[in-house]
């Protein structure tokens, strides 16, 4: 998809922005503590929980950090929040899709947080059901650029898992498959020893809509915005635009 490579890589540069402001450590953590809830505190008999400590490992979260939100997850140590997860639809200036995923103890301030972040910055919330359906859920490996690891290589450790996408980024590549395959995806990446840098569970859009320079910068403010609240733990849009639209629109 146009655009596709430029955004990873921005999603990157804003994930270690993130973590040094604190907050992506914060939310790779309450990942850890929901998983270890829901799943039980193994790592071998819990795939997301063993996606989400890869994740906060890969993004530098000290262990200590992920095993007391490991123990407070299984109920070995007190103090864990009884966090619901709520899906809220939106759009952006332009007509930008947008979902965002919340990892919540307090509903009310969640989507207190969310709709203002929206309306601030030329956006609004929507009914359930009105913007869900230009997404679909997806597995999505992201793979860091080593030497000599080029797309055939991934294809052919992965191929047995029936990836549906191998697409080249910049900085490295990501497979894309179905929910169901990213175990298997994931799994036959390790066992032919290339490493990765996430796993997950994540919507993609199959309707886009195309921006200039200007509309860009519009929507990325709104996804700041979102991610500034505690509660929210993954913003998605629709948008698409050449790589040098959105490298104008970050001033790179």
């Amino acid at each position: 998809m146009s655009g596709h490579s430029k955004w990873a890589t921005t999603k990157h540069k804003k994930a270690a922005i993130d973590a040094k402001r604190g907050k992506l450590f914060a939310k790779l953590i309450k990942n850890i503590e929901v998983a270890a809830r829901t799943g039980g505190g193994d790592p071998a008999a819990n795939p997301t929980l063993f996606d989400a400590i890869q994740k906060a490992k890969k993004s530098s979260v000290p262990n200590d950090n992920i095993d007391r939100a490991l123990k407070r997850g299984s109920g070995a140590e007190a103090g864990g929040a009884d966090y619901q997860s709520i899906l809220y639809e939106g759009y952006g200036p332009g007509g930008v899709a947008v979902l965002v995923e919340a990892l919540t103890d307090n509903r009310n301030r969640a989507s207190s947080d969310i709709r203002l972040a929206l309306s601030r910055n030329g956006g609004s919330l929507a009914d359930p059901g009105s913007v869900a359906y230009m997404f679909a859920r997806k597995g999505v490996i992201d793979v860091p650029e080593v030497d000599g690891l080029d797309e055939d290589a991934i294809l052919d450790a992965v191929l047995d898992a029936d990836p549906e996408e191998v697409n080249v980024e910049e900085g490295g590549f990501e497979i894309i498959t179905a929910p169901e395959n990213l175990l298997a995806a994931r799994e036959a990446l390790q066992k032919a020893g290339i490493d990765y840098d996430s796993a997950e569970v994540a919507f993609q859009p199959s309707v886009k809509v195309d921006l200039d320079v200007d509309g860009v910068k519009k929507i990325m403010r709104v996804i700041d915005a979102l991610e500034d609240s505690d509660d929210v733990q993954n913003v998605y849009t629709n948008f698409e635009a050449p790589d040098a639209v959105i490298a104008e629109a970050l001033g790179e």
